[in-house]
């Protein structure tokens, strides 16, 4: 029996879970039609057979019609749910893991114009600034109806086989009864006193064991302080924690701290890179010590060692570690077999929770097999015959396909032009709020140097250098350099510097500056944040009607906080049309798409963020010898079939390019673009 605290059984209830780690409740949004159909199944599934002991599903399932989903939730309201939901327990259960459920009545926390049109209600005659909807003040009825859809929920959970459920009580609608902020009602469930606000949740919860009996486990995630004034306090949430477990109807706390209305509320709650780890813990721990119960917490918990504290020092009795199990979901599997060094580290870039809200389905920045168990290996296979492989370019594109190339067995050389590899990583992590970035190219290091992979850094690779190899595969993943010209005009504009010049640090910023942003991604605002910093008078200025839009919401929030005290103007619908030279000043004409009217401002420097350009000439060098000229059969890439693409018969090696080498993308794109090629040469 291992002593590792992590590792010994809880007993919950009738239940035992065999360790003390789980994935907390979350909708990665793979639903169809409202169903968790073989994507939803296969993502749990990897993560149940890897060791974990609960899989807490769905965040969360909708229990009533006026509570559309806000990013394809499982809906929980329709009867046709519960073999889809029996589909998935089976195939968690199979793998010796317990499987929960989250239910909730999102209230104000959706919109009206989404499912069925329905009016979004709550307690509350505000609308939440996140989704926008001015909800209707709940009546007598409604109580009525959406405490027998909970109940009616939670049946055919049971019926689908779940071990539990657990109710979402922060940010939906049953915390906006009982917190002060969000009860606008009055009578019984009023916000005059702490039990009349309490009234609606705890009928809820009796509701629900009526139905489903008490043998049945239910829990609670709830907000035991929302840390805003006039909010719930932490000595109401210890207060309310207290009730909870002398009611008798509860089997588990899930502790939250914070808010979720708004998005710097959200990363408060949800901490993103470069904030503290595990910044609610202790006071997680003090639920626990409060009330005695069973006690369940995830916010930021990335990392082995804050988990082992975690339950070592009785602060909880399960702890979530969901996105780390997003970017290794073989967490458990590896701290049995000692090979805690190989865990695939949480960068903590917040890729998944963005793109759910953003781009619909949640996946990890740099795992690219998650979210598509059903095409994508976690584990790489080993090739039936060994080939030779040159990678080009060590970014995070390279290292991918040098890894998964390693796996596979083949012998593999890796040039890169730079002293150390990275790539663009390399002036990401430039910003201290972003250092964990880099961890996506040192683990990839690490796992590459373990299989014998062969570096060679500081040397600028020429089609001789790779042929004189005698590969059997050539891996152009060289990146691309900044682009400085402007929409659909030739040629670079000479009086502008990039945002690269000014992260790395090769240019000062001057004393008014002007970033003009077209790719609506980090490094515009790194360049903002950078000579904002300087002490520089700073404009951000988009064609788009929104700045930033490809940053995402809680990416956001650290560059929102670090510019905004300092000024910084935010100016949208602007199109920079031309930079010319006036004296010692850049004189900028400035138009819209949206008329012919056009401005001119003077700056002291135009920094552009207008993407890259690929650094493809070695590629273009070794096209004409190689097999299949650079082609990508793009069915059999899709179909996970090898590629046999000829179009040079006297070709002796298979030539692809990858990441930024192709178009400007992101981090999360050139991984893809490396595993799913890779995983089949």
């Amino acid at each position: 029996m291992s002593t590792d605290p992590l590792l010994q059984r809880y007993q919950l209830k009738h239940l035992t879970l065999r360790n003390r780690i789980m994935t907390t409740s979350h909708e990665p949004a793979y639903p169809e039609d409202g169903m968790p159909k073989a994507r939803y199944a296969a993502y749990h599934a990897e993560r149940a057979k890897a060791g974990v002991a609960l899989a807490m599903t769905a965040g969360s399932a909708a229990v009533s019609k006026d509570s559309p989903p806000v990013f394809n939730n499982i809906l929980a309201y329709r009867d046709d749910v519960v073999p889809w939901i029996k589909h998935l327990t089976d195939a968690v259960h199979e793998h010796g893991c317990a499987v929960m459920i989250q239910l909730t009545h999102l209230g104000r926390r959706t919109g009206w114009n989404k499912g069925d049109w329905l009016p979004s209600v709550s307690s509350s005659r505000h609308r939440e600034p996140a989704h926008r909807a001015f909800p209707k003040l709940m009546e007598d009825w409604d109580i009525e109806r959406i405490i027998n859809d909970f109940a009616d929920a939670a049946e055919r959970m049971q019926a689908g086989g779940m071990d539990g459920i657990e109710l979402q009580v922060y940010g939906h609608l049953l915390d906006q009864f009982w917190s002060p902020l969000t009860n606008d009602l009055v009578g019984p469930y009023g916000a005059d006193t702490l039990e009349n606000r309490m009234r609606f949740p705890m009928e809820v919860l009796d509701a629900i064991r009526k139905r489903v009996g008490s043998d049945f486990i239910v829990g609670l995630r709830f907000t035991a302080d929302e840390v805003q004034k006039g909010g719930i306090t932490a000595e109401d949430g210890l207060e309310i924690s207290k009730r909870l477990a002398a009611s008798g109807q509860v089997d588990f706390l899930n502790v939250i701290r914070g808010r979720i209305h708004t998005d710097p509320a959200m990363t408060d709650t949800i901490p993103v890179q470069g904030m503290q780890n595990a910044p609610h813990l202790d006071f997680a721990g003090e639920v626990k010590k409060a009330t005695g119960m069973p006690t369940f917490h995830a916010a930021k918990i990335p990392d082995v060692a804050t988990a082992r504290h975690a339950i070592r020092s009785g602060l909880l009795d399960m702890v979530g570690m969901t996105r780390a199990h997003m970017a290794d979901p073989h967490i458990v599997q590896k701290i049995v077999e000692g090979r805690e060094e190989d865990i695939r580290p949480c960068v903590g870039a917040t890729y998944c929770l963005d793109r759910i809200y953003q781009a619909g389905e949640a996946l990890c920045i740099h795992n690219a097999a998650t979210g598509r168990e059903l095409t994508m290996p976690h584990t790489i296979p080993e090739a039936s015959s060994k080939k030779k492989v040159i990678v080009v370019g060590a970014g995070p594109a390279g290292l991918e396909a040098a890894r998964v190339a390693a796996e596979r067995g083949h012998e593999v050389v890796v040039f890169e032009a730079a002293a150390d590899p990275g790539g663009q990583i390399r002036l990401t992590a430039r910003n201290p709020r972003r250092r964990e970035m880099m961890s996506i190219i040192e683990w990839r290091m690490a796992q590459c140097v373990a299989r014998g992979v062969v570096f060679h850094f500081n040397t600028w690779a020429e089609a001789a250098d790779v042929t004189a190899l005698d590969p059997d595969v050539v891996i152009i993943a060289t990146g691309g350099v900044p682009n400085t010209e402007l929409f659909e005009q030739k040629g670079e504009q000479e009086h502008v510097v990039t945002t690269w010049d000014i992260i790395s640090g090769d240019v000062r910023p001057a004393e008014k500056v002007l970033v003009y942003d077209e790719s609506g991604d980090h490094p515009a605002l790194q360049a903002a944040e950078v000579a904002a910093m300087a002490g520089s008078d700073v404009e951000v200025m988009t064609p788009d009607r929104t700045f930033s839009p490809e940053v995402m919401a809680m990416n956001l929030v650290p560059y929102m906080r670090s510019l905004q005290d300092k000024d910084t103007t935010f100016t949208v619908t602007r199109r920079l049309v031309d930079v010319a030279r006036k004296g010692n000043k850049l004189l900028a004409t400035i138009g819209t798409d949206y008329s012919d009217h056009t401005t001119q401002a003077e700056y002291d420097q135009v920094i552009v963020n207008y993407g890259t350009l690929p650094l493809d000439d070695l590629y273009f060098d070794l096209k004409p010898v190689s097999s299949n000229g650079g082609a990508v059969d793009h069915d059999a890439l899709l179909a996970g079939q090898p590629q046999t693409e000829r179009r040079h018969p006297d070709g002796v090696f298979q030539l692809f390019r990858i990441g930024d080498a192709v178009s400007a993308r992101n981090t999360h794109a050139a991984i893809y673009d490396a595993l799913r090629l890779m995983k089949d040469i």
